[in-house]
């Protein structure tokens, strides 16, 4: 990793305004209407309550927002030839990968520490291994989604593209039991869905599968499987994807 290339980079992140507030501003701001202010928030969940279970899904939510764009910005950049301008400088195609990929994740980092402190701040309870589990959980997903974001440079190479690619994860969380409880026939599509899994799996140590209906209040658990499956099932679909458009696009230039 290039130190001076990961500071530049990281300071041109976080001087996009409108990203910072779409990565860490709005989804704390959701907590805090969806979970914290709600009566319900206090209620016993698992290992917590409510709204600990409504800050892990915002925090998710946030930093793979973070990774989507930043992946989704290094994709566009080498293909507009800006690698081709880094080609010139010492540093290898590894740093300039492993330099994205740290700027990634320092951001990724951003919306967990200030939703878990605003949670903790605001009445989320959890065990204390469910925070550290939930957020670390949480970071490892993101870095999965990541090449969601790569995937959407690669294909469409306008930054247009990633914003589109960014605005869609709305819509995948509502589908994936990301903002509110699904159940019934909404909750067997959401299994099927990118974000459910990671989502899922990063508030496992929280719920240990328990969700209660609903619609008739009857509990149920889900077996630890069914995230993890879910997880590695998309992360395959969006690495071997990111894989064959990258090696398409080299082969036409």
């Amino acid at each position: 990793m290039n130190a001076t290339y990961f500071r530049i980079e990281l300071a041109r992140v976080m001087r996009d305004v409108v990203s910072m507030f779409f990565v860490a501003v709005l989804p704390a701001f959701m907590y805090v209407i969806f979970g914290a202010v709600q009566d319900y928030g206090s209620a016993d969940i698992g290992n917590g309550n409510v709204a600990a279970y409504v800050m892990i899904g915002m925090a998710a939510y946030g930093a793979v927002t973070a990774t989507v764009g930043v992946g989704g910005s290094a994709a566009v950049e080498q293909m507009q030839g800006w690698g081709r301008q880094l080609g010139l400088t010492p540093m290898s195609d590894a740093q300039r990968v492993t330099t994205k990929a740290a700027v990634g994740f320092v951001i990724a980092i951003i919306p967990v520490v200030a939703i878990f402190v605003i949670g903790a701040l605001t009445g989320a309870e959890a065990e204390p291994h469910v925070w550290i589990l939930s957020g670390v959980l949480v970071l490892v997903g993101a870095a999965v989604f990541s090449f969601f974001g790569l995937l959407a440079g690669l294909l469409f190479r306008s930054e247009g593209a990633v914003g589109a690619a960014s605005g869609s994860l709305v819509i995948l969380g509502f589908l994936g039991n990301v903002f509110f409880p699904l159940d019934g026939v909404m909750l067997d599509i959401a299994r099927f869905t990118p974000l459910y899994g990671i989502v899922a799996l990063a508030r496992y140590p929280l719920t240990e599968g328990f969700a209660a209906s609903m619609t008739d209040g009857s509990v149920s658990q889900e077996s630890l499987w069914v995230p993890i499956a879910n997880v590695v099932f998309w992360g395959a679909v969006l690495v071997i994807a990111t894989i064959l458009l990258a090696r398409r696009g080299r082969s036409r230039q």
